[in-house]
């Protein structure tokens, strides 16, 4: 059997044993979801959401791209934004990055990327932001994964931009909340960057503040 095949061969033993455990299991699947989580994760095949977050299927709504970026002029991300804040309400807001990103690695590179060149300014964009605080690292793979925290934190920040964002933010009790981490190849595990949400929003909102009705 090949590789092409075995994957509806994994299919259909997953759904044997789902419904082996819970015979109701698709059938409320499809009628809803109401997941607390958005996750915006890097593309990367390693780093799948609801395995390293331990939930099930229609527990996270899930966006992903290179480097896990939140760019102001991607409609597809911000199409996903809308519906996982507007209409699930989802209560967290994650960017999740890891060490060991190959669009970092790709972005520290003076080499011509192609239509990739416009996609990694994002995070030249933050190196730039941080370059004094990341010059100062000698270890080259030290700077690297200090770059992948510090690319995550930027992009809560842009999260935290959002009309949608703000406008829930001052219409649900403080909700959604946004969240910074970072998964760990090497060890499985996920780190907590515990970014300040609410001291971030009030700095945020002296430069692009909203309304709630705006």
């Amino acid at each position: 059997m090949d590789i092409y095949e075995q994957v509806f061969e994994n299919n259909r033993k997953w759904v044997a044993e789902k419904n082996a455990d819970d015979p109701g299991f698709f059938e409320k699947l499809a009628r809803e979801q109401h997941p607390k989580f958005l996750f915006i994760g890097c593309s990367d095949s390693r780093v799948p959401a609801t395995s390293i977050m331990g939930v099930e299927p229609g527990e996270v709504f899930v966006h992903r791209n290179v480097a896990n970026l939140v760019v102001n002029t991607d409609v597809n991300s911000h199409a996903v934004l809308h519906y996982a804040v507007d209409y699930l309400e989802v209560d967290h807001l994650v960017v999740c990055g890891h060490y060991g990103c190959g669009g970092i690695n790709a972005a520290l590179e003076p080499k011509d990327r192609g239509i990739l060149n416009g996609w990694l300014r994002e995070v030249r964009d933050v190196y730039r932001l941080h370059k004094e605080e990341l010059d100062a690292i000698e270890d080259e793979e030290a700077r690297r994964r200090k770059l992948v925290e510090l690319n995550v934190e930027e992009q809560c920040i842009n999260l935290i931009k959002t009309a949608v964002v703000q406008r829930h933010y001052l219409k649900r009790n403080k909700l959604p909340r946004v969240h910074g981490w970072v998964y760990d190849l090497k060890t499985g595990l996920l780190k907590d960057l515990k970014i300040p949400f609410e001291e971030t929003m009030e700095k945020v909102r002296e430069v692009y503040p909203l309304n709630p009705d705006d």
